[in-house]
């Protein structure tokens, strides 16, 4: 596969795993079409990428049927598509309207309109999270063994129950439809699936600091933090948003990866290990932040989870946690410093 030759479309470009993913599509050579709400939001797009390589289509939601026809039908030159595209929130004023139909729904349509206006398209990626194999009770679980070859299966009034219970289902109902319309539509496209942990790491543009994505805000808010602070009640397991970007594309770069499921985990982490980390690489700022109990993170709960998929085929070389917090906290403070 060559890539200057080769046309990658991105849905949901401008969220935090997508943005980092088109990077690294430009910087490989890659054509990319993202799909963006609104001009406005592919105007900034554009701009920060700077790539002429780079070209958005506007498609302003994800739930209506034929949601990706136009699109499609205008980028006949597109044979790859990474469906990134999906609501990231724990909050929400309805959750079966604004977190489940949005996930599943969008999902269903996007292969949908693949099928029916881009036969060309052989290999489709989805994003999914761990949250497909596993639900929170599961993951803190010392005893838990799941991963790549497991499911979370809650049912659909469980889900609509509270923000955090939907968002995790909505990502195992949405995987599963996928899944299902392979099966039952057998499609001209093979696909793969990116079951990311937590999501750290730097936005791929300082600008977009503004605007931090729900797992960004998790390590961010040691800057919010103050010596008498109480220290957050946050664990499990992460990896940074350069290597998941990385995955999308490895997953339809490597024929070996279709048909399959993808686990991308470093490691486990705690706020403490976070504020170990923080005081040694900002010293000039680790007198505003909490000590707490340096080195006494327990690693008790959240057991890394079965990857193999991930390790035979992918062999990524994961980013540290203190590159994630380095890389993280140095944006935002130059983000700062500059507003």
């Amino acid at each position: 596969m060559s890539a200057s030759s080769t046309t990658v479309f991105v849905s949901g470009a401008t969220g935090f795993i997508a943005q980092q993913t088109i990077v690294q599509l430009l910087q490989k050579g890659y054509n990319v079409v993202g799909s963006v709400r609104s001009t406005e939001k592919g105007e900034t797009l554009a701009k920060n990428l700077n790539n002429s390589k780079f070209h958005y289509a506007i498609v302003k939601g994800l739930s209506e049927i034929g949601a990706f026809d136009e699109a499609l039908k205008a980028h006949p030159e597109v044979t790859i598509f990474l469906h990134t595209a999906s609501p990231v929130t724990f909050a929400a004023e309805d959750n079966e309207r604004d977190i489940l139909i949005p996930a599943i729904d969008g999902t269903k349509n996007v292969l949908a309109s693949i099928k029916k206006y881009g036969p060309q398209i052989k290999k489709v990626v989805l994003t999914s999270s761990i949250f497909g194999s596993a639900d929170f009770g599961d993951l803190a679980n010392p005893d838990f063994e799941g991963g790549e070859d497991t499911w979370n299966d809650p049912t659909y009034e469980v889900a609509k129950q509270n923000g955090a219970t939907a968002y995790s289902a909505s990502k195992a109902f949405a995987e599963k439809a996928a899944w299902k319309f392979l099966e039952t539509e057998k499609p001209n496209f093979t696909l793969a699936v990116i079951n990311p942990v937590f999501v750290f790491g730097p936005q791929a543009f300082e600008s977009s600091v503004k605007s931090l994505n729900e797992t960004a805000k998790l390590t961010a808010q040691v800057l919010d933090l103050k010596p008498d602070s109480a220290i957050p009640d946050l664990a499990g397991l992460f990896v940074d948003v350069r290597d998941v970007a990385k995955a999308h594309i490895l997953a339809f770069e490597l024929p070996e990866a279709a048909g399959k499921r993808f686990v991308i985990q470093n490691g486990r982490f705690d706020f403490q290990q976070v504020l170990d980390s923080f005081r040694k690489q900002f010293p000039e700022l680790k007198d505003q932040v909490p000590v707490g109990k340096p080195g006494s993170s327990d690693f008790s709960a959240f057991k890394p989870l079965h990857d193999n998929n991930a390790r035979t085929i992918f062999k990524i070389d994961y980013i540290s946690l203190d590159k994630v917090i380095k890389d993280s906290i140095s944006q935002i403070l130059a983000y700062k410093a500059k507003n």
